[in-house]
């Protein structure tokens, strides 16, 4: 048997598991309740103010929840990544334990919380819980990215009368990008997708685009669903182009 022959499984989970759900949102997409071809699915969202309102909320909300999670991730890889501050792996496990607890539980058990102390579901609360569940995506790919780093270049320029701010801002920073840039966007597009976050942290309140994409289903209306399904995957696209490969995201996770 030829090597080449073990990737013919993987093939096939990709084609029904990947490919074909990509192609049924296509299809839908641009089809009418009769089966017909059109455009009209596509065409309505730039007419439909809720929607476009809830992806401009949407958007807001992303764009917040990732500068949180930059300010907050960044300072915490480079603690992580830093030996001399960090001499024990048990402080990274910290961080990690979250992440093996399922997402819905962990967000369940934060509005019960903000519920027992009395706060007021809102945006505040959700900011909260997008970035409990999201900073994780932000941090370790970064932690990735300055673990590897080669120290060379810092201790070089130290050799060249470089002071620590120095050396951290136009040293450390920059080499570190290509981690900042896919936590990026392991942060941003699933909150602009996300659902049941916001309904369970504001008691849907403050719907998101993925709030509307899942009532556009439930209510049956498949076409215009999928429709907006299929914008929210061209926004991923370009949001992946704009931010880097997928290689380049994979690379910072290992």
């Amino acid at each position: 048997m030829k090597r080449s022959h073990w990737s013919i499984p993987y093939a096939v989970f990709l084609a029904i598991f990947v490919v074909l759900p990509l192609l049924l949102v296509l299809v839908y997409a641009v089809q009418d309740g009769q089966g017909h071809f059109t455009l009209a699915n596509i065409t309505r969202f730039f007419s439909d103010s809720d929607a476009l309102g809830t992806f401009a909320v949407s958007l807001e909300i992303a764009i917040e929840n990732t500068l949180i999670c930059i300010l907050l991730g960044y300072p915490a890889a480079w603690i992580l990544a830093n030996k001399e501050l960090n001499r024990s792996a048990v402080t990274i496990v910290l961080f990690i334990l979250p992440m093996w607890i399922n997402a819905l539980m962990r967000t369940l058990a934060t509005a019960e919380l903000f519920n027992m102390l009395g706060f007021q579901l809102g945006k505040g609360t959700l900011l909260f819980g997008m970035v409990y569940d999201y900073l994780p995506f932000m941090i370790y790919p970064i932690y990735n990215v300055l673990a590897k780093m080669d120290k060379s270049y810092a201790e070089a320029a130290q050799d060249l009368g470089a002071t620590p701010w120095k050396v951290f801002w136009k040293v450390t920073v920059p080499l570190s990008m290509p981690g900042v840039s896919s936590g990026i966007l392991m942060v941003f597009m699933p909150t602009v997708s996300t659902f049941a976050i916001s309904e369970f942290l504001t008691n849907n309140k403050i719907k998101l685009f993925g709030t509307i994409i899942q009532e556009n289903i439930n209510s049956s209306m498949w076409n215009y669903g999928a429709a907006l399904a299929l914008i929210m995957l061209v926004i991923i696209g370009i949001s992946t182009m704009i931010t880097g490969d997928g290689k380049e995201a994979e690379e910072a996770l290992i």
